[in-house]
């Protein structure tokens, strides 16, 4: 029942970043000093990916790179801080989830260990009362003999395996 909420919630969530991130691109260029800052990343990135373009395809590394204009360096950082604060709200979302999920499991198998717990409880209690049970016959089969009375309350009967078993019938 909470899976669908919280689906929901994290499509929600990711649907208020996205108007977040534009905002965000939109102020990266006003601010002097973010932007001298945002300006200075885009070049370097700039910088990585031709160097990187340029070692996939076999061209030379050390060739001069120009740098981006001021614009293109203020619009490309903008659009880098934007994506990167969807992708880390929906990364956090997705961690959170695991979290929630693994939790879920882990409760769901501390129950499943409690009834085992239970079960093999249960089945030693019998196993007990039964040998009590099979004390009292055998004392009451010893008094019965002493007395001299002829009873006999364990009669064979076919198990599910085929062999012969005793139970409390009366003769």
């Amino acid at each position: 029942m909470i899976l669908p909420f919280a689906k929901l919630g994290t499509l929600a969530l990711k649907t208020i970043c996205k108007p977040i991130a534009k905002r965000i691109k939109k102020e990266a260029g006003r601010h002097p000093q973010f932007r001298h800052a945002i300006i200075n990343f885009a070049q370097a990135n700039h910088r990585f990916r031709t160097k990187l373009q340029r070692h996939i395809y076999g061209h030379a590394i050390d060739a001069a790179i120009r740098p981006l204009n001021e614009e293109k360096a203020v619009q490309a950082a903008a659009d880098l801080l934007g994506e990167l604060f969807v992708f880390t709200v929906a990364g956090t979302a997705v961690i959170l989830e695991v979290q929630r999920s693994s939790k879920s499991e882990a409760r769901k198998e501390a129950l499943r260990k409690q009834e085992l717990e239970t079960l093999r409880q249960r089945d030693e209690d019998l196993a007990k009362q039964i040998e009590m049970l099979k004390y009292k016959l055998d004392e009451i089969e010893q008094v019965a003999k002493q007395q001299g009375l002829v009873l006999k309350f364990r009669k064979p009967h076919s198990n599910e395996a085929g062999k012969a078993s005793e139970s409390g019938v009366l003769i």
